[in-house]
């Protein structure tokens, strides 16, 4: 019995000065929502931390949630997007390296429900090479 679906997500050699601007992950949240169909509860909350801090950010999803937190100072963001209904793969890649400036994603996909599953899928990919 698999009753949801969690991406944990670790974008690599990003664009620091991407990774402190709240509207660049706003349009990261906008662009997996649409692309996934998923269903937002309001609005994302949204804080930015100060001087050369990074940003987090929280959506409630009719499907669970999605959250991320930049590090500008490592150059690293983190994503997790937990579904409770089947969606299909978004590709972490390609779409952190062109809004993010990643240069590495590393994805875990964990099937959620079955005490026995282990982590099913876990892929390194450097943006732009073979993963």
């Amino acid at each position: 019995m698999i009753v949801g679906t969690e991406w944990l997500v670790e974008a690599g050699e990003c664009n620091e000065n991407l990774l402190r601007d709240e509207q660049v992950l706003r349009a990261v949240f906008a662009r997996i929502v649409e692309d996934l169909g998923l269903k937002t509860l309001g609005a994302p909350l949204w804080h930015k931390f100060g001087g050369e801090g990074g940003v987090t950010g929280l959506l409630m999803l009719t499907e669970s949630h999605l959250a991320c937190h930049t590090y500008p100072e490592y150059r690293t963001a983190t994503f997790n997007l937990y579904c409770c209904r089947s969606r299909p793969e978004w590709n972490w890649e390609k779409n952190l390296g062109e809004m993010l400036g990643a240069a590495s994603v590393n994805i875990t996909k964990i099937e959620r429900g079955d005490p026995r599953s282990a982590i099913r899928n876990q892929k390194t990919a450097i943006v732009g090479g073979d993963v």
